[in-house]
């Protein structure tokens, strides 16, 4: 089985926000990233699930050079490989323009599933998995809170308003948004920072 899951880098969550020169977007050069935190959680999810049913995880991230730091994060953590679509003009791109660039890095890859986390913690549209679903013609769900792989089918657990849930099959490949708090969150081991070194 392979996984990819999309990831972001975004700017630490405590950081001070001065707008850029441009006004167009921030000051990025007195900031620190790290990886979306809920773009994490879909990490944790396949690495869970490529410990069950094997296969591979793929991490598949655009932005600047400077994203490479987020990508060994996530390899660190036990991601067998990643694509970086290395791009300074991520900011200018609208949730369309986005999901082109990581649909088209998927195509070659013919992944089972693709993962992504339910938003990003910087512009919070929630939309590029689903945008993605549509543009490569699969299946997706959203708010995911669990998932089980049976064969070439899987069934997920959605999270619904005021305590409900929805419990849906999916034929595969398909394209999931993970809602964060659904696992906990693993530490990279020291042999997991050497090796993505």
């Amino acid at each position: 089985m392979t996984i990819i899951v999309a990831i972001k880098q975004v700017p630490l969550r405590d950081s001070p926000l001065h707008v850029a020169a441009s006004g167009l977007w921030i000051d990025e050069d007195s900031l620190s990233f790290e990886i979306n935190e809920p773009d994490a959680y879909a990490l944790e999810e396949a690495l869970q699930l490529k410990e069950k049913h094997g296969g591979e995880v793929v991490v598949l991230c655009a932005g600047p050079e400077r994203a490479a730091q987020t990508i060994r994060e996530a390899l660190a953590k036990g991601a067998d490989r990643a694509i970086h679509i290395e791009t300074e003009e991520l900011n200018s791109l609208d949730t369309l323009g986005i999901g082109k660039l990581l649909a088209a890095a998927v195509k070659g890859e013919n992944p089972d599933l693709i993962l992504t986390g339910l938003q990003s913690d910087d512009l919070g549209s929630g939309q590029t998995g689903v945008v993605m679903a549509e543009l490569l013609g699969v299946p997706h769900s959203t708010i995911i809170m669990q998932v089980e792989v049976d064969g070439a089918r899987i069934k997920v657990k959605r999270e619904l308003e005021d305590g409900w849930f929805q419990y849906i099959g999916m034929p595969l490949p398909a394209v999931l948004t993970i809602q964060s708090g659904s696992n906990k969150l693993r530490y990279a081991t020291l042999m997991g920072i050497k090796k993505a070194k």
